[in-house]
């Protein structure tokens, strides 16, 4: 309950002060390039790479991009450009327990 109350204010705040979201409330930043290119940010982890997936870790579940010829150009510890031919990009929420 608290953390609900918790990700409500920071909502809150974000939008009252016109704060960047994914700074406030800990979301991933994804900045795509046609089909070519995704650059993530502030992600938690990488799960699983292949040339055809691609999985991270999020604060409150997974990222999951699908496609062909995948290449990871850059990884750093909380960003990673992925070059490809991209064709789905699938947030999976984590389960409430």
């Amino acid at each position: 309950m608290v953390k609900k109350w918790r990700q409500q204010m920071k909502r809150w705040m974000a939008e009252k002060l016109e704060l960047p979201a994914d700074i406030m409330m800990d979301l991933p930043r994804i900045t795509m390039v046609g089909q070519i290119h995704i650059y993530i940010e502030n992600h938690r982890g990488l799960l699983t790479f292949s040339d055809k997936e691609l999985r991270l870790l999020l604060r409150n579940g997974q990222l999951l991009v699908r496609g062909e010829q995948f290449i990871i150009k850059t990884i750093l510890p909380e960003e990673i450009l992925l070059e490809g031919k991209i064709s789905q990009v699938v947030y999976i929420e984590e389960e409430k327990k």
